[in-house]
């Protein structure tokens, strides 16, 4: 985070209000969504599929981590598939934290440029609610749901 840690430039809040367009899940740009054991289990349950099903078919390992995969064309999360002519994510009840913090990660938050330069993707940053500057480092820093 740039400037004084008591003061970072984004003190007095941002505005943000998911669109739903899915970018955030989409190519063509490679991504990585880290999951925990925990978030795995807990995706194997909402799937009904065991565990060792959900690792064979929608993660892989990436050194001592393991992230979902992505659609071999599109780039796009495994999970977001098209429903009634709209890409929607089929475990969103049940997503990653790295996914429920969207948008307000570390590297988005560096300084006002990082922020409007995902601002070009997603439509849902400087509108809507606004997020007090407490509410976005509780969502920041979260590392469970």
């Amino acid at each position: 985070m740039s400037g004084n840690k008591k003061n970072p430039w984004y003190i007095a809040g941002l505005y943000f209000e998911c669109q739903q367009c899915s970018r955030c899940c989409s190519g063509p740009e490679e991504g990585v969504i880290w999951v925990t054991i925990r978030e795995i289990e807990l995706i194997a349950d909402f799937l009904k599929e065991t565990v060792g099903q959900v690792r064979q078919k929608y993660l892989k390992r990436a050194g001592l981590r393991t992230t979902i995969i992505e659609q071999l064309v599109s780039k796009d999360c495994i999970f977001l598939q098209k429903i009634d002519g709209r890409k929607k994510c089929v475990i969103y009840p049940v997503r990653p934290n790295q996914c429920r913090t969207w948008p307000f990660w570390s590297s988005n938050l560096d300084d006002p440029d990082s922020w409007n330069d995902v601002a070009k993707k997603c439509d849902g940053l400087n509108r809507g609610k606004l997020y007090s500057f407490e509410k976005i480092e509780k969502i920041r820093t979260q590392k469970e749901w």
